[in-house]
């Protein structure tokens, strides 16, 4: 892909070939044991898989399952884009403060 895209440019078939690209390059570096890389490719394939979901299936002031760590959910405060601006709330339903920007394609199921 051109560097100069963005996501937002991209069409669904060119967003399923940079995600199948990225996960062949965390793949790679992770044999290669650099897992720095990994992470980065990772948190990438997020962003572009981000793109293949529809925002509007989000809403705020829910809380959804956090896809990636289990021991974590994440109250929507709003949807910005592909981006769910909001805070971890642990399975004790205690809500950190800080507030955190994370790619819709980590929120699970809403929860009840």
């Amino acid at each position: 892909m051109n560097n100069n895209y963005r996501y937002s440019d991209y069409s669904i078939e060119q967003l399923r070939q940079e995600i199948g690209r990225l996960k062949e390059k965390a793949q790679k570096a992770e044999q290669l044991g650099n897992i720095s890389e990994v992470a980065v490719n990772e948190r990438k394939m997020q962003v572009a898989l981000a793109y293949t979901i529809n925002p509007d299936d989000f809403t705020a002031n829910e809380t959804y399952e956090f896809t990636t760590d289990p021991g974590w959910n994440f109250k929507v405060d709003y949807i910005n884009g592909v981006f769910a601006w909001g805070h971890r709330v642990n399975l004790l339903g205690e809500v950190l403060e800080k507030q955190e920007a994370i790619p819709i394609s980590l929120l699970g199921k809403r929860v009840e």
